[in-house]
């Protein structure tokens, strides 16, 4: 199968598992968290009388620049039958958006949420790809700039890209025009001594698929020895049999291969892909996890 076989099936599946979610859920489409036209959420609501619910927020991926929140619904189908409440978050992708806005829009859709929902206790951060290159920035986030300080309690990362330095020559950087400044201050990798500050107690998992692409795995393994290097409470996590896509086109299914890490790693007891993530979020009833896909 070629790259753009590869990135149609990947797509196909996202979107399969999203139209299966609106079947399941009540749903809230277009909530906007800001004045722009693609800052936009849609909330998957379980069929409950329970006010007192899990969240997760899911932000997609696609290298800053394809996919959106209409097909970023599938993690709703293994969690609503759990009670888990699901917010797949727009943002401006480019050429539209650019990489300052993009990690804005991301940070200000967490805090729209949490102001929206402030009874809920606990904060976690998932992302995949672009998404675990924006969920890094958020946990890098200096919230003095914000409302409020969300307690980040753990992030799980998959195969994503923290410094933004490799993309300037290469053509995922042509539809974003980053500068080296703009990748330098948008590096995760760069700024770890913000992490520090604003996430000191957060768990961190990194996990790179086995078959990912030399950089790919090349950043993961960096980013999780300057966290280490740096005290952080961090896991490494090499996910067998898969590729950078079909690490997440798995997701809904309940023998998913990222379920085999629970055995030897306790950060899944809370943030848990498919099958796992709703095993867990049954059980802890005051938790929000934030998944960045």
């Amino acid at each position: 199968m070629n790259a753009d076989a590869v990135i149609q099936a990947h797509v196909k599946a996202l979107k399969a598992g999203t139209e299966r979610a609106r079947a399941l859920a009540q749903t809230l489409l277009n909530v906007p968290y800001g004045e722009g036209d693609g800052e936009k959420l849609d909330v998957y609501i379980p069929k409950t009388n329970c006010l007192d619910l899990n969240l997760v927020i899911y932000i997609h991926g696609g290298y800053w620049q394809f996919l959106s929140k209409e097909e970023s619904g599938f993690l709703a189908v293994p969690l609503l039958d759990k009670g888990v409440v699901v917010v797949a978050v727009g943002y401006d992708i480019a050429p539209k958006g650019h990489m300052d806005l993009m990690v804005s829009q991301v940070r200000r859709s967490v805090v729209s949420v949490v102001q929206q929902y402030s009874h809920i206790r606990g904060l976690y951060l998932c992302g995949h790809s672009a998404g675990a290159h924006l969920a890094a920035m958020v946990l890098s986030t200096d919230w003095s700039q914000y409302s409020l300080n969300p307690q980040i309690k753990g992030a799980f990362l998959v195969s994503g890209i923290y410094d933004l330095l490799p993309i300037l020559p290469t053509y995922i950087n042509e539809p974003l025009k980053m500068t080296e400044e703009v990748a330098v201050r948008n590096s995760p990798s760069r700024l770890v001594p913000q992490l520090q500050q604003s996430s000191p107690g957060c768990q961190i998992l990194v996990a790179v698929a086995e078959n990912d692409s030399p950089e790919f795995r090349k950043q993961s393994e960096e980013y999780y020895a300057t966290l280490s290097a740096a005290g952080l409470k961090v896991t490494l996590e090499d996910v067998p049999d898969t590729d950078h896509f079909s690490v997440v086109d798995q997701m809904v299914d309940p023998e998913y291969c990222l379920t085999k890490v629970q055995k030897k790693n306790h950060i899944l007891k809370m943030i848990i892909f498919s099958y796992l993530l709703s095993k867990y979020v049954c059980n802890c009833s005051t938790n929000v996890l934030v998944c960045l896909i």
